[in-house]
């Protein structure tokens, strides 16, 4: 990857990183997942294969067997079960049918690890939670971290999930909801996040060194003031043709998405979901550019500095049809490989006052696109604009 230039990317993201963890989350209150529960059951007695009908303190760290049903159960309404600091750890041989805590039913799990089960915190199959809380746990080493198997929505908060196959899944064709992540960190995950048939919202969160951060097969993901940086690939999204899967938005809000090694994984280089909306968001130094199909854009007041490639945008085929449409507006595309911004023909959004300054190809290159005025490019190797009229000043 190249070295980044006369941009100070690297104080600006070890800065962000080293207070994530520590960020609360907007909106939240933190006596709220923290408050004080009536503990009838102080959890000196829980044993590995316990179904919990009360709130639970646990006292003891459990080592259960990967080929008990599940480590522990809480099946009972508003119930809390707090791990207490103490870690629920599969032994024996890995098992991917492994559960580590199955809530049937419950209010929230809360303050200890969950560690190397073939699923660390799960719903049940017949499980219907309007809302359940996850807060202050670490899902470490887990085939999925937490795994939706009926309808739940869950709340994310102050977790950490590391080295899991995938962070955040659900069931095949089998399940909906959505989770709500806040002030969590994501890293060293394979897919830390998988969205079929879920809308995910990640707020204050910081991604770093996963294989993927996303994949969008069906759903709305939108990540605000958040940080995704150094991993393998940002993330995945498919068309699935005539398929019933579709990624209806794609958003970014004031997130820094830097030093990733590539945009898309190499065999779906493109991002292709319904709609892009990328606001105030911060897009440096990366090992690619980034390349959507698209039906409609919002592109509004970001920068893109020092990348391997700039923004590319094109139509998205397949059903429904049409040249893609949205506005690109008051964006600044610096210094990157290639072109700045590329709208391909015939995809027709409004280009307006966007910056190009010193990119290796042309600055704007846009035959088919809507000349909202105001575009300003300078010094951008093959060309300045092409299909609208730039300044230079």
């Amino acid at each position: 990857m190249k070295q980044t230039r006369g941009f100070a990317v690297a104080v600006a993201v070890t800065t962000i990183l080293t207070v994530a963890p520590d960020v609360q989350a907007r909106g939240t209150i933190p006596s709220e997942a923290d408050a004080e529960v009536t503990f009838t059951n102080t959890g000196h007695g829980v044993r590995c294969g316990d179904t919990l009908t009360t709130n639970t303190l646990l006292s003891h760290d459990l080592n259960c067997p990967s080929s008990a049903p599940f480590a522990l159960q809480i099946d009972g309404d508003g119930i809390v079960l707090d791990l207490g600091g103490h870690t629920i750890r599969r032994t024996g041989p890995a098992n991917n049918d492994s559960q580590g805590i199955v809530i049937a039913r419950g209010r929230m799990v809360r303050n200890g690890t969950v560690q190397g089960f073939g699923r660390g915190v799960t719903t049940t199959d017949s499980a219907n939670l309007p809302s359940v809380r996850l807060h202050k746990l670490a899902l470490l080493d887990n085939t999925a971290g937490v795994h939706n198997n009926n309808y739940a929505n869950f709340l994310i908060t102050d977790c950490r999930l590391s080295g899991n196959n995938i962070g955040l899944s659900s069931e095949f064709d089998a399940s909906n909801g959505s989770f709500d992540v806040r002030s969590s960190v994501f890293t060293h995950n394979g897919i830390a996040m998988f969205a079929d048939f879920h809308d995910i919202d990640a707020l204050d969160s910081t991604f770093t060194s996963n294989g993927r951060v996303f994949y969008c097969w069906q759903g709305v993901m939108r990540f605000r003031s958040s940080t995704i940086a150094w991993n393998d690939a940002v993330g995945t999204i498919p068309n699935d043709g005539d398929g019933p899967r579709f990624c209806s938005e794609m958003r970014f809000e004031n997130t820094l998405i830097a030093n990733n090694a590539a945009f898309a994984q190499a065999t779906l280089p493109v991002w292709q979901p319904f709609k892009l909306s990328m606001i105030d968001s911060l897009v440096v130094h990366n090992g690619t550019g980034l390349q959507a199909s698209t039906l409609s854009v919002y592109i509004d007041g970001n920068t893109f500095h020092d990348n391997a490639s700039g923004l590319t945008l094109a139509d998205r085929e397949g059903f429904p049809t049409g040249p893609m449409t949205g506005i690109v507006r008051g964006n600044q595309f610096l210094a990157n490989d290639g072109d700045g911004l590329r709208v391909q023909p015939p995809s027709t959004p409004s280009v307006i006052n966007n910056l190009a300054l010193n990119n290796t190809g042309f600055g704007i290159y846009a035959p088919t696109a809507y000349d909202g005025g105001g575009n300003v490019a300078r010094n951008n190797t093959a060309g300045n604009c092409v299909g609208i009229v730039c300044a230079t000043y």
